[in-house]
């Protein structure tokens, strides 16, 4: 695995040399720049995993930079100022920007690399906090005691100690995310980003920007393969890329290096490509509709990821499992499901597999009063029954409120299970519930639904 990536950018030949060689010989790569410019042609030439920058320089001054950094999509790592002669106002404005810690010159060895470490330390728990956040239920251990569960663990950790490109097929729902994390968390490249791209959710025509990150008016948009540098891309859904950016993935595989879009020095690939479908890619193949050549790359290592209908012995583990995850992170009221529900959905044939699983226990927590989930419930909640008139709304809203405030109780629980449905989907959910996606932003946001920590 390599090291982090750290530059070092201060108009002081000593202090540039100095810094450097203290964050070598902690084992950090070390790059240098005597200016604003010459940071800019560094962070063209490839994405760093920390910045130290000094405020007072010629021109460019550090406080400029750090602006021009943080517009836009935000600072693309962590930044430590440096300065011998700051004052409390610039040490304000430069955490106002999104530095992470301010160090006055001259600068302690100890206080040098402590910072360095906790920098590194707090952006990666940030990136790995946010990946959590991005749909619940995505469990670093994949829930199952089955023969076919505990096999594909034990071959999965076996792959994860080869840095060879990894093909995942399973249906929808079925958890090829999951373990694509489960390889990552059992890999060298263990404590660096994990970085999820979703194909089908990519809008047309921009696969190359999302993938390869762009240069444009001197400025720099890190695409996912350099987010997910040193660590995992997880890219889903690959049968939805685009055939001319499925070319230049497979450049990128075979030559280990790629263009941004509106670049021209070649960037270094830095991140292990597990890739994931649904369709069969062979079938597309000689459709024509995906490269044969990027197939052959990506299928090093498959793995096939079993439907839940075929693993039905693990199902009363993933209730227990998503009944514990929603209590905890959502603090939905914990209920436990009869001795009849299990049964009921131990035969059921989930065809939307541990995605609908997850949805189900969701509904019935928001939904149910009881301590206990019913079969009448669970057959309800999965469409099996239709759900009685009673004297309060069938949703568990009350009736004894004024109509405005139903109505909105009943329009967020409604956005929130189409929300979960979508897997934080914006794009997707506009077109199931018939609603322009600006407006359902807005109505999102009205109703305190976040949509980035999904």
């Amino acid at each position: 695995m390599s090291a982090p990536n750290v530059l070092v950018v201060d108009d002081e030949p000593d202090i540039r040399e100095l810094v450097g060689e203290i964050l070598e010989d902690e084992g950090y790569r070390v790059s240098t720049a005597e200016n604003g410019e010459q940071a800019r042609q560094a962070l063209r030439d490839s994405k760093p995993d920390l910045i130290f920058l000094d405020i007072w320089m010629p021109e460019l001054d550090g406080i400029t930079l750090l602006k021009e950094l943080s517009e836009d999509k935000g600072l693309p790592c962590p930044v430590i100022m440096m300065s011998g002669h700051g004052t409390v106002e610039t040490a304000v404005e430069a955490t106002r920007l999104g530095a992470y810690d301010f160090l006055e010159k001259p600068i302690s060895l100890n206080r040098l690399t402590t910072t360095a470490k906790r920098a590194l330390d707090a952006h990666r728990m940030s990136m790995e906090n946010e990946g959590l956040r991005i749909k619940v239920g995505d469990f670093v251990e994949p829930v199952g005691a089955s023969a076919v569960i505990t096999r594909l663990r034990e071959q999965v950790r076996r792959i994860a100690q080869h840095d060879s490109w990894v093909l995942m097929t399973g249906q929808p729902g079925s958890g090829r995310e999951t373990f694509a994390r489960y390889l990552h968390h059992h890999s060298a490249r263990a404590s660096q980003p994990f970085i999820v791209l979703n194909a089908s959710g990519v809008t047309k025509g921009g696969s190359a920007f999302e993938l390869f990150g762009r240069e444009q008016d001197g400025k720099v948009e890190y695409g996912k393969l350099e987010q997910a540098a040193g660590g995992t891309l997880f890219l889903d859904e690959i049968a939805e890329l685009e055939i001319s950016a499925q070319a230049q993935l497979e450049a990128a595989l075979e030559t280990g290096e790629f263009l941004r879009v509106g670049g021209a020095a070649p960037v270094k690939l830095n991140a292990r490509v597990v890739a994931a479908t649904a369709k069969e890619l062979l079938k597309l193949v000689t459709e024509n509709k995906f490269r044969e050549d990027l197939f052959y790359q990506l299928n090093v290592v498959p793995i096939k990821i079993p439907s839940l209908a075929e693993r039905k012995e693990d199902v009363p583990m993933l209730l227990q499992e998503a009944v514990d995850r929603f209590t905890l992170v959502d603090r939905l009221p914990f209920r436990e499901f009869s001795f009849a529900a299990q049964n009921f959905l131990r035969d059921y044939d989930w065809p939307g597999n541990i995605r609908e699983l997850r949805n189900m226990v969701q509904r019935v927590l928001i939904l149910g009063s009881d301590e206990e989930v019913s079969l009448k419930e669970v057959q309800t909640a999965l469409g099996q029954v239709r759900a009685e008139s009673t004297d309060a709304m069938p949703v568990g809203i009350s009736m004894d409120q004024p109509m405005k405030e139903a109505r909105e109780e009943f329009e967020k629980l409604y956005l929130e299970h189409h929300f979960s449905l979508a897997e934080g989907n914006v794009s997707r959910m506009a077109q199931a519930v018939g609603i322009d996606r600006a407006n359902l932003y807005k109505k999102l946001r009205d109703r305190g639904i976040e949509i980035k920590s999904r």
